[in-house]
């Protein structure tokens, strides 16, 4: 087996992640209170938005490194108060069909992988029960472990990260299920 023998199911794997993504996010709905609102959100849209910060990532209150945290002026910011991580969007109405494509060309990805390490660990022969099992890891892998990181280091609810890790089990499952079907 080789990975451009495993196109098929590579497409095909991709085309169902993101199907059963839209059913996950459009239907189901359990991902509707990851967020929350802020108490006085005009106040906060009117004075941050006569900033006109541009869109990225920001944590406040910032230091350059390790020299500053341990300045005097940053523990005051610290303690007075907010501290936090923010990423700032462009203007204008969610870019759907970007993010779409983009959710796609990144479930082919891992399709990909999870295709070279079947190939590596597979053989034509192997049954449906064992390339479901090895893809379904390795895919895994790939949508669901990286998230933990989100918890760790920046704050994010666990509970809305054992949420995304369960999509990514479901997804895993899916890109197990359907190479498993067309293996061999």
């Amino acid at each position: 087996m080789t990975i451009l023998s495993l196109w098929l199911p590579i497409l095909l794997s991709a085309v169902g992640v993101f199907i059963v993504s839209s059913i996950i996010h459009m239907v189901i709905g359990y991902h509707q209170n990851n967020f929350k609102q802020l108490e006085k959100e005009e106040e906060f849209l009117d004075s941050n938005g006569k900033l006109e910060i541009a869109p990225g990532e920001y944590m406040f209150p910032f230091c350059a490194g390790p020299k500053d945290m341990e300045s005097e002026e940053f523990k005051e910011k610290q303690n007075k108060g907010p501290v936090g991580m923010m990423t700032i969007l462009p203007n204008g109405p969610f870019a759907m069909g970007k993010n779409l494509f983009n959710w796609f060309i990144y479930s082919l990805i891992v399709g990909v992988i999870s295709a070279y390490i079947a190939t590596l660990s597979l053989t034509a022969e192997s049954s449906f029960n064992m390339v479901m099992h090895t893809v379904a890891v390795a895919s895994f892998s790939g949508y669901a472990l990286a998230l933990i990181q989100n918890s760790v280091w920046y704050s994010r609810a666990w509970s809305t990260t054992i949420k995304f890790m369960f999509d990514g089990l479901v997804y895993a499952l899916t890109t197990g299920a359907i190479f498993a079907w067309l293996w061999g």
